[in-house]
């Protein structure tokens, strides 16, 4: 007999339904919308609840989120590490470090020698060539040297003008020496103090008392000494065959009346082994990403999978393991297939870097390392093919629907997930460029950004150059001081690029 299956299949004969009253058809219609809205409000409050629910579960792991802001229930290291069973502190054979000691040319040598012995109390004579060495530093008060100079105004017996003498060539009209200039700079660069601190520091630490407004003066001569030397700092990245981007939010007030539109401004970060560059923008747009590598960039970047990267070809892009990590443990977090999904991943993730680690180790050959990757590479891209074949709509929000989204965008620049396995010094994290923007992160917290673009410049040209120098081991305070007096001079500039360079750097800098 012919049925109709007109209500949550329950089938119901067609002569049956046909006698049935209009009203209770009417009714039975009614009854199914309100089920069908029933079921999409409960779908769309479960896919709320999914939501709130990976907010309230976001840790470090997880996402972008520092781990200065996990709960204490979160363990920090994924894994934790096996006891070694050995007891705390140096072990045997190991080289031991002792207290360091200045060069005897620095020091006040007083010679002690004992005057008798100390088993028999013979009398005791001689010298020792290789006494015991203790030394005892101190600090004595600082006091600022001060040349004041007297211009005296004489009027003439002849005609009655008076005439003031004028400061001597090479004397500076500010009033502070290169030195000054350097140590203001490096106190804000290197130690992050804030202008009131950097006051505070310069005055009960040096005895030079000066205005907030001075300080401010004094930074921005340190930054216009710089100029000339970040732009080359600027080339030198440009033209490096391996650089690590990123970027993170700043704050530029508008004081100056630069940021009207008051936009979010953006710190970028460029990274080599020993040259670093900082830039501050107020977008975060691809634009700002050509200024930073320059628009014939030809090297290969390692980044994240941020949009504004994407102008650069993806057999030039190596993205960062560690983003991705984040984002398969978070997939394997959701119910249902994507915990399936993300777990896998998670684990072919994990085989991955076992195996990295062991050619860092350099207990794996990179030959063989390519040939065991191949099959981690083709589980992955079936995990995250399996995830894109499912169909979802355009505004779905369910947990699926994530994970399918995140697969699919994955999936479109998987080519540039595997550079690190062919090319030698390519990482396959992105480390490097974050390890170089924490320090801003923290100066930006404790100073809440700036307040002008002359003061955002001032804080990137700082930041390149300490992070720069530090890279090479040489001392800020003497760079910036060199810097300052070679601008006061019209002098040539002191030098950020290494100072032994390699052959190819030197073609570089040629070019």
């Amino acid at each position: 007999m012919d049925t109709l299956c007109i209500f949550y299949g329950i089938e119901i004969p067609n002569s049956d339904w046909e006698k049935t009253p209009a009203s209770v058809k009417e009714l039975v219609a009614k009854l199914g919308q309100l089920i069908k809205q029933s079921e999409k409000e409960l779908s769309d409050k479960d896919a709320q609840n999914q939501e709130l629910l990976e907010k309230i579960n976001r840790t470090s792991n997880n996402s972008s989120s520092p781990p200065s802001s996990d709960p204490p229930s979160v363990e920090k290291p994924l894994h934790k590490k096996k006891k070694s069973g050995k007891k705390r502190g140096g072990q045997p054979g190991h080289k031991g470090h002792s207290r360091f000691l200045f060069e005897p040319d620095d020091c006040t040598i007083l010679d002690h020698h004992p005057k008798t012995c100390s088993c028999c109390g013979e009398k005791l004579s001689g010298e020792d060539a290789n006494p015991y060495r203790h030394q005892v530093v101190d600090i004595p008060i600082v006091k600022p040297v001060v040349v004041e100079y007297r211009l005296h105004q004489l009027v003439c017996d002849n005609c009655g003008t008076s005439t003031r003498a004028t400061l001597p060539q090479g004397v500076n009209k500010s009033g502070y020496e290169a030195s000054v200039v350097a140590l203001v700079a490096v106190l804000s660069g290197v130690y992050r103090h804030s202008q009131r601190m950097v006051q505070s520091a310069m005055s009960e630490v040096f005895g030079i008392p000066m205005s907030l407004g001075t300080v401010n003066k004094l930074r921005l001569e340190a930054s216009s000494a710089l100029s000339s030397i970040v732009a080359e700092a600027k080339i030198y990245i440009q033209n490096s065959p391996i650089v690590g981007a990123d970027e993170t939010h700043f704050v530029q007030g508008n004081v100056d009346g630069c940021n009207e539109k008051k936009s979010q401004a953006w710190l970028w970060v460029a990274v080599t082994p020993l040259v670093t560059f900082f830039q501050i923008t107020l977008s975060r747009c691809s634009e700002s990403a050509r200024n930073l590598l320059g628009e014939d960039f030809g090297g290969i970047l390692n980044s994240d999978r941020y949009a504004s990267y994407n102008w650069v070809g993806l057999e030039q892009r190596q993205l960062c393991w560690a983003h991705l990590k984040r984002e398969f443990i978070k997939i394997s977090e959701r119910p249902g297939i994507s915990k399936e999904i993300g777990s896998a991943l998670v684990k072919q993730q994990e085989k991955l870097f076992e195996l990295w680690h062991r050619v860092r180790d350099g207990t794996l050959k990179r030959c063989e390392f390519q040939l065991l990757v191949q099959p981690v590479r083709n589980s992955i891209k079936s995990s995250l093919q399996e995830a894109a074949d499912y169909e979802i709509g355009s505004k779905e929000k369910t947990p699926l629907a994530k994970t399918v989204r995140t697969c699919r965008q994955i999936l479109k620049v998987e080519q540039a997930l595997w550079l690190f396995v062919t090319v030698e010094g390519v990482e396959p994290t992105n480390n490097a460029a974050e390890r170089a923007i924490r320090p801003a992160v923290i100066w930006r917290r404790t100073s809440f950004g700036s307040q002008t673009q002359a003061g955002s410049t001032f804080v990137a040209r700082m930041l390149t150059v300490v992070t720069s120098l530090k890279s090479q081991r040489r001392n800020v305070l003497e760079f910036m001081t060199k810097a300052v007096n070679a601008a006061r001079d019209n002098k040539p500039t002191p030098s950020l690029l290494p100072l032994a360079k390699a052959p190819e750097e030197q073609v570089i800098k040629a070019a």
